[in-house]
């Protein structure tokens, strides 16, 4: 499982496993409600997701260059 977390699923099973993990703490819902959902209501919110954690991860970075560049 760790070697699918860091390099990407290699089978169906694993990666559904691994999406119904992620939306589901990002919705902060059981992973059985997501099992429920449509599959491309669950790919629209791991997009969500994906992305939302893009721009996070960009403001953190931009921040701690304002932090090196001001020498705080």
């Amino acid at each position: 499982m760790r070697e699918a977390i860091r390099q990407g699923p290699k089978d169906l099973p694993t990666a559904s496993l691994l999406i119904t993990y992620i939306v589901s703490k990002a919705l902060a819902v059981s992973p059985l409600e997501i099992m429920k959902m449509p599959a491309s209501m669950v790919m629209d919110f791991l997009y969500i997701h994906r992305n939302f954690e893009e721009l996070k991860s960009d403001t953190i970075e931009q921040e701690m260059k304002k932090v090196k560049k001001d020498g705080r």
